[in-house]
């Protein structure tokens, strides 16, 4: 079997779509916060706690989709903090994103030890299974992919579009952009610039989580601390690499999902056996660089990224 007849497979973009499915939710997010003028690099560290979040809740007798809930209103909670510490306080939002990251990674660890205390391997849930849509999902190669996925992953496609809608066509999200833009301008509108700010950052937030979320909801049954594995970081470049839009985005988290599907399955070819694996598992990460590199020459970056803005100020 050669990589055209891989490519070919339903089985190989079920799995693409699967695999993008958490970076959608959590590149997203990060738009979100940018787009309002604030780099979260927070965002691998709330996933951890989105994952972990969610997947107690359903341990201790939650619905599943409570436990989406509540690791939605975690990363929320570590966003404000992210967003007061950063929007009104003026802090280094690189500083303090790294900080969120590695607050949120040991709280985790020490709520899962607080929780779990005598448990050596991570207990089991019933995840979220796929649900089919039917005759959609009879349509050949993209109908399994597309349309026989979980619930999270839909969702995930529909916030796509949902965002899209909320940033282009209401004054909700002409004044987000603004704000990450001209925030001058919004303060002159009667607006408030940090509470918009802070507002971005909570939704972004959250949304990371529901990605970490997905991972131990849907994609796996369980919680491990390294499953999120650098996700966060790349969900940052896809931002970049979507030029700040989300259908841009969605189609470069799809694009490092299809990368990863492939290398796992190339490592079963013939071609697998006489190169080393690790050159494979580089694969998509070098492929996503020198796809930023390209794309990121001809992205407009918000003018007011990481720009701190004090009300009265010009």
């Amino acid at each position: 079997m050669d990589i055209f007849d891989i490519l070919l497979q339903a089985s190989f973009w079920t799995a693409a779509i699967r695999i993008a499915s958490p970076l959608i939710f959590a590149a997203l997010g990060e738009l979100i916060c940018e787009r309002a003028g604030v780099l979260n690099l927070g965002i691998e560290g709330i996933m951890v706690v989105g994952a972990f979040a969610g997947w107690l809740t359903v341990y201790l007798g939650g619905g599943l989709w409570f436990g989406v809930a509540v690791a939605m209103l975690s990363g929320m909670a570590f966003g404000l903090v992210h967003g007061v510490l950063t929007v009104p306080f003026g802090l280094s939002q690189h500083v303090v994103g790294l900080g969120i990251t590695l607050l949120a990674t040991s709280l985790t660890y020490y709520c899962y030890r607080l929780a779990l205390p005598e448990v050596t391997s991570p207990p089991k849930i019933e995840a979220f299974q796929p649900l089919e849509i039917p005759i959609l999902s009879d349509i050949p190669v993209i109908g399994p992919a597309l349309f026989n996925q979980t619930p999270l992953t839909y969702l995930a496609f529909v916030l796509v579009v949902a965002v899209t809608l909320v940033l282009y066509r209401t004054p909700m999200g002409l004044a987000l952009r603004a704000a990450g833009e001209n925030p001058a301008a919004v303060e002159a509108q009667g607006l408030s610039v940090s509470a918009i700010r802070i507002c971005a950052v909570m939704v972004g937030s959250g949304f990371m989580a529901v990605g970490g979320a997905f991972l131990t909801m849907s994609a796996f049954n369980s919680f491990f601390f390294e499953m999120v594995n650098g996700r966060g970081w790349i969900c940052i470049a896809l931002v970049v690499f979507g030029s700040w839009k989300p259908g841009k985005t969605l189609l470069g988290a799809v694009l490092f999902a299809a990368f990863d599907a492939l290398q796992i399955r190339v490592q079963q070819t013939p071609l697998g056996a006489d190169i080393p694996y690790q050159i494979f598992l580089m694969a998509p990460y070098i492929l996503s660089i020198l796809a930023l590199v390209v794309m990121s020459r001809r992205a407009q970056v918000p003018a007011a990224l990481m720009v701190p803005f004090n009300k009265g100020e010009r």
